[in-house]
């Protein structure tokens, strides 16, 4: 994928009959996706422009330009969609895309390494970094919090403690972030 682009949404499937589709938005203020201009597939095939956008259950319903009909908007289920990179704000200090952190090496404090990010995922609770262990290619999820993972840097991070099915975890947070 071209790391000049940065994927900002995905579209859920169809709502309703009239060519709305369900979208998810993955910008810092949800609402705001629109703002970015035209969006386009992870190909570039197709560039979008959101007509117009509402709340719903679970993300919001937006009318897309070229989606006419339910039939359309439900072909679309699955798409992610992107942005040039320069249209967006540069993030702040502590504060980083979560494309940027995919394919990150992962070390523990002793400096061993223990594996590689696979994905950033946030299933309510906070954010969680999937990390494809180098013992075998079992998948660990570590709460991305500055206590579990303490360094961060271009191309690597440091967890705070090991990961792993024999790990002392006492030390790790629960994903329920306060904030830290």
């Amino acid at each position: 994928m071209n790391e000049d682009r940065v994927c900002i949404g995905a579209l859920r499937g169809a709502f309703g009959v009239r060519g709305e589709v369900r979208l998810a938005s993955f910008t810092a203020e949800p609402g705001a996706i629109g703002d970015y201009g035209e969006l386009e597939t992870e190909d570039c095939s197709r560039r979008f422009s959101i007509e117009s956008i509402r709340p719903i259950k679970g993300g919001f319903a937006a009318r897309m330009q070229g989606v006419g009909c339910r039939e359309e908007a439900e072909a679309l289920k699955g798409t992610r969609l992107f942005v040039a990179r320069d249209r967006l704000p540069k993030p702040g200090d502590e504060e980083f895309y979560w494309t940027d952190l995919l394919g990150s090496e992962a070390y523990c404090r002793d400096g061993a390494r223990v594996g590689v990010v696979a994905g950033v995922h946030n299933f309510g609770a906070g954010d969680l970094l999937e990390i494809l262990l180098d013992d075998g290619g079992t998948n660990e999820y570590v709460p991305f919090t500055k206590r579990d993972v303490p360094e961060v840097e271009s191309g690597r991070i440091v967890l705070s403690a090991p990961p792993g099915p024999k790990a002392d975890r006492t030390g790790w947070s629960t994903g329920m972030s306060n904030g830290d």
